[in-house]
């Protein structure tokens, strides 16, 4: 007689590759010190990069008061997009366990990757992401095509910095005004990143169009009371509650059915 799905995972072993229990491997200690190794160097380079911008602040004519609300301005436009990964991490801690949600999920990747990558890796064998033929070798390389397709930019971003930096050294060096060209190339290469964002979600529909537009008029006016009013808190601020704004528009949306 053929157990239930339940009753198996329950029988699984640990490790096993071709036990159900997944969670017996996901929750690995090797898995969760290689997650705590990944925290130490994140919390390592992020002490490394704030010393280093407070020491570069005199030559870039900044105040140690202009740095700290830099910093802060950072940390409060973080709050949106952290309470988009928070609820997919969630949603898949019991799919992927703790340790590689953390990394996968929380840290590097990007959630519709992660997800798609899981999803063809169980599909190519014949399993569900979480469901029927779930089982512990699948889940392995499920994660191992997660890192291996999150390393690319890595190992790309690793190689090409120097390249980069040495071609924005020469052609500062090179001109008169070359600087200002870099400053000039810096600008369009934003505006061209985040106008490529926004052209996905008008792409996307009518709801994900609603939801940018949202976002985009509350900041507008956020961003105009703050000057107009001389509040230089809420310029800190006007980010995070567009970003929470365009959340708040889109669970609005979704529950009138709009654009479905």
């Amino acid at each position: 007689m053929r157990l239930p799905a339940c009753a198996r995972r329950r029988q699984g072993a640990a490790v096993d590759p071709q036990s159900l229990n997944v969670l017996g491997a996901a929750m690995h200690p090797v898995l969760w010190v290689s997650a705590v190794a990944v925290f130490a160097v994140i919390g390592i380079q992020t002490v490394i990069y704030v010393r280093a911008a407070r020491a570069a602040a005199p030559a870039a004519e900044m105040t140690s008061g202009e740095v700290t609300r830099a910093f802060r301005a950072g940390a409060i436009a973080s709050i949106g997009p952290s309470l988009a990964v928070c609820l997919i991490a969630m949603t898949l801690i019991g799919v992927l366990g703790t340790p590689g949600v953390l990394v996968r999920i929380g840290l590097i990747g990007s959630a519709p990757y992660e997800l798609t990558s899981a999803g063809l890796v169980a599909g190519s064998v014949g399993a569900e992401m979480g469901g029927d033929g779930w089982t512990q070798r699948v889940f392995a390389a499920a994660l191992l095509a997660m890192g291996i397709g999150g390393a690319g930019w890595m190992v790309v971003t690793l190689i090409l910095t120097p390249v980069l930096k040495r071609s924005q050294t020469r052609l500062e060096s090179s001109r008169k005004g070359g600087a200002a060209v870099m400053g000039i190339v810096t600008a369009a290469a934003m505006f061209g990143a985040f106008g490529a964002f926004g052209i996905q979600q008008v792409a996307a529909g009518l709801a994900p169009t609603l939801v940018a537009l949202t976002s985009a008029l509350v900041m507008a006016v956020l961003m105009l009371l703050a000057r107009r009013a001389g509040l230089a808190w809420l310029r800190e601020w006007a980010l995070g509650i567009a970003l929470i704004a365009g959340l708040v528009a889109a669970v609005v949306l979704t529950t009138l059915g709009v654009g479905a």
